[in-house]
């Protein structure tokens, strides 16, 4: 198997693995043995759902967040120089996108190792497809400010630009605080602007409705522990 870093996407929920993973995913991952993840539990569960017989013992895995040093970031990649392919998983939908996964692919390029991103979900992508806005520009902003104040006026910066740069606005919200965030986006927003929820991408119970914010009022949805990404445009 060519020596390189894989970025392995997985399921962004409960989601059967043959439904948004391909085939090529599954014989790119049984060569693999050495791993840096995100999580090392939940990678595990993904690697036994991969294949119920996968050599977990036999696997080493590095544990990159927040947290990791850059020193520490760097060391991971010592398989790759002795010639052993490498894979990174993040807790879900694809890995180094908005992901501390990212810190690692740097460091692979500056080396001048191979990386090689496979296919899978992206909430990101899905929701901006999903949602009729603008999918030829946009940015994700990940999360917004918690306090009132500064939340507030961070969404009037965001819906200025889509007014002003014809740009689509994504971001999120920890899951318990969904409902809040549609409160804060209905009283801050302008009743034309359009609001797209998207949770659940891909999973059985899957939500994704495009109204104004004039629209919503009455209709939110129950998503407080769901994952979900909230998009803005006019």
């Amino acid at each position: 198997m060519e020596t390189a870093l894989y970025l392995l996407p997985v399921t962004l929920g409960e989601t059967p693995l043959e439904s948004v993973l391909p085939r090529r995913n599954f014989e790119v991952i049984a060569g693999i043995r050495h791993f840096i993840v995100e999580n090392v539990r939940t990678a595990r569960r993904f690697l036994r759902q991969v294949d119920s017989q996968f050599d977990i013992d036999g696997s080493q895995f590095f544990e990159l967040n927040k947290h990791t040093s850059p020193q520490d970031i760097s060391g991971f990649l010592a398989p790759l120089y002795e010639g052993k392919p490498m894979g990174v998983i993040s807790e879900a939908g694809c890995p180094a996108v908005a992901d501390p996964g990212a810190d690692v692919v740097a460091i692979a390029q500056r080396k001048g190792f191979k990386v090689v991103p496979l296919v899978g979900p992206s909430s990101i992508i899905l929701s901006v497809m999903a949602s009729g806005f603008n999918g030829q520009s946009f940015t994700f902003h990940g999360y917004l400010p918690i306090k009132p104040d500064e939340r507030a006026r961070k969404l009037r910066q965001l819906e200025q630009r889509i007014y002003n740069d014809n740009e689509t606005q994504l971001f999120i919200e920890t899951p318990y605080r969904n409902g809040k965030m549609i409160e804060d986006i209905l009283k801050n927003c302008r009743q034309q602007t359009k609001l797209c929820i998207a949770a659940n991408l891909t999973c059985d119970d899957e939500y994704v409705r495009t109204l104004t914010v004039r629209e919503w009022r009455g209709k939110i949805p129950e998503i407080s522990k769901k994952p979900c990404i909230f998009l803005l445009y006019k």
